[in-house]
């Protein structure tokens, strides 16, 4: 089966199987941001936005794509490290593994709501999983990030 959608800004052609992961298809591309964690839909590692909505990569076929448009970590690249220097200001960082999908969340988020309160911000993000840093960190680098306009 032959799918086009435009990836990054980009378009992209491929010939899949039926059962191809749209996560599985994006790593084949170069996307080694979008990484498989928990394969339940549960974790939030693979997440890339789907038309500017953020999607489970692991959850969704390939196929699906075909005619959309879908970003990757490394579509936002300028964005990303701009949060991600946030991150690593309050040590939140740690291991990294779950930062992608973290970080397309933030990003959708801080597109999407406009001024969240700390709860918002809990709600959207509770299905982006860490292991080994606690959330604290995180949560004061989103709130120091979608507060940086208003200090500026």
């Amino acid at each position: 089966m032959n799918i086009e959608m435009t990836l990054n800004g980009k378009l992209a052609k491929a010939e899949i199987e039926p059962g191809t992961l749209l996560l599985d298809l994006l790593r084949s591309l170069g996307c080694y941001s979008v990484k498989r964690g928990c394969e339940t839909s549960n974790c939030g590692l693979c997440t890339v936005w789907m038309d500017g909505v953020p999607t489970l990569s692991c959850s969704v076929l390939a196929a699906r794509a075909d005619g959309h448009e879908i970003t990757t970590l490394e579509g936002v690249r300028e964005e990303a490290e701009a949060f991600g220097a946030f991150l690593a200001a309050e040590g939140a960082d740690q291991c990294g593994f779950c930062s992608p999908g973290l970080i397309m969340n933030v990003l959708a988020m801080e597109r999407e709501l406009e001024s969240p309160a700390m709860d918002e911000i809990r709600e959207y993000l509770a299905g982006n999983l860490c292991r080994c840093t606690g959330y604290a960190g995180q949560m004061r680098a989103i709130e120091k990030y979608l507060n940086r306009k208003k200090e500026a």
